[in-house]
């Protein structure tokens, strides 16, 4: 790390600041909340990718990106007089303190005979806090507000981890499994297509519940299986090329025996 960090970020605030004056950038002057909400979406999608890929330079430079979308928004939220830079710190600074008794204050009890003594304690502890802000600020569902714009795997698994940690939950993985054969009896015995789709749903969910029991994150497994299928896919396409093939003429059997081939070479 070099040089004066807290310079630095001021450094950024006062460039945000001229690149939305009078004499910046038009881009970046007509820019709102709702015009960079695709930006925020996609740049982190950007710093998943670096991470998968355990690249920590290109992982530096997506967070300055995602840096750059909090530093857009502040900016844009002093000039409407709304919240400044000054009110985002403050905000995520009380709410750390706030949300960490067991470091900055009384330990809160977790249950009737124990406190916080290990990561999932602490999760349990941040959540039911969470829980009653939200209870008091905005409404009384134990699920909490989820944005609806979050993705349907992620959003089913937030809403079973706080259902879970209220006591809405199976007693072991087994009882999850079993729910997994249902659903997907029931999936196979839907008479119209209006089932299956609703039955399809179900199955879903419950796999994201087997998932999350066994500490894997539905949408980041499948977004990772979705880039395995599509780096081996485009091996086969490859091997096709290089053997003077055509790869929609191949019979399925001769795709299968490149799928294998294609899987083993990725390892």
């Amino acid at each position: 790390m070099t040089g004066n960090v807290g310079q630095q970020f001021s450094d950024l605030v006062d460039l945000l600041a001229k690149l939305r004056g009078p004499n910046g950038c038009p881009w970046d002057s007509e820019q709102t909340h709702s015009s960079l909400k695709r930006y925020l979406l996609e740049e982190s999608y950007e710093v998943l990718e670096a991470i998968d890929r355990d690249d920590p330079k290109r992982l530096k430079e997506e967070l300055g990106d995602i840096l750059l979308q909090v530093l857009f928004h502040a900016q844009i939220g002093g000039e409407d007089h709304k919240f400044s830079m000054g009110d985002v710190l403050e905000s995520l600074r009380d709410k750390l303190v706030r949300r960490h008794p067991h470091v900055f204050g009384d330990t809160p009890r977790v249950s009737d005979d124990t406190g916080v003594k290990n990561a999932r304690d602490v999760e349990v502890a941040w959540e039911r806090l969470k829980q009653d802000e939200d209870r008091v600020d905005r409404h009384e569902s134990l699920l909490g507000e989820v944005p609806i714009e979050t993705p349907a795997l992620a959003y089913s698994q937030l809403i079973q981890d706080r259902a879970s940690r209220s006591g809405f939950d199976w007693q072991s993985t087994d009882g999850v499994l079993e729910k997994v054969a249902e659903e997907a009896g029931e999936f196979r015995d839907a008479a119209t297509d209006e089932a299956r789709a609703r039955e399809f749903g179900d199955f879903l969910m419950v796999l994201v519940n087997l998932g999350r029991w066994h500490g894997i994150h539905a949408e980041d497994a499948l977004r990772q299986a979705n880039a395995r299928f599509s780096q081996r896919f485009a091996k086969m396409e490859r091997l096709c090329k290089e053997r003077g093939l055509s790869f929609p003429d191949l019979p399925l059997d001769q795709k299968e025996v490149l799928w294998q081939e294609a899987k083993a070479s990725a390892g």
